[in-house]
């Protein structure tokens, strides 16, 4: 493999991870950190999901998933329920809070990539478009388990 393709790579994640805020310690001018929301949007997903789920999905450690989950039951954002097939485990749901603190953050993250195309010409979208599915596609190939969604 050529160096050249991995820092081109590197720089690439470095210059769009810049222009989308995701170093920021808040994303979206909220109160989530990234991997907050990203947990938000698969509970607000896929309704009574397993922690095990989250896991698998995110990559994400247990006792980090954990802590996180205790503190969204504590603000309320969730509720926990213990399955009826297997006592060890619970399915997640988002409250109605949740719910309404979820939607919040995928209209800012909405508006955030349409005010960003809104800056480029229509057949610059189209080019763009028509490259982040070829990219999606050729990554596909490595991906371990569910495809990146967005928050």
């Amino acid at each position: 493999m050529k160096h050249s393709i991995v820092e081109e790579v590197r720089a690439f994640n470095r210059f769009y991870t810049g222009i989308i805020g995701l170093l920021d310690q808040y994303i979206l001018d909220s109160s989530f950190t990234l991997p907050e929301a990203r947990v938000l949007y698969e509970v607000y997903h896929r309704e009574g999901i397993l922690a095990g789920e989250i896991i698998a999905t995110l990559n994400m450690d247990k006792g980090y998933l954990s802590r996180m989950l205790d503190q969204f039951e504590q603000k309320r954002l969730i509720t926990k329920a213990r399955s009826a097939r297997d006592g060890r485990s619970v399915h997640i749901s988002l409250t109605a809070k949740g719910k309404k603190e979820f939607e919040k953050l995928n209209q800012a993250s909405r508006d955030q990539i349409k005010n960003i195309l809104a800056l480029l010409p229509e057949e610059d979208n189209d080019r763009l478009l028509q490259h982040l599915s070829e990219v999606k596609k050729i990554l596909s190939k490595v991906a371990t388990g569910a495809e990146p969604q967005p928050i």
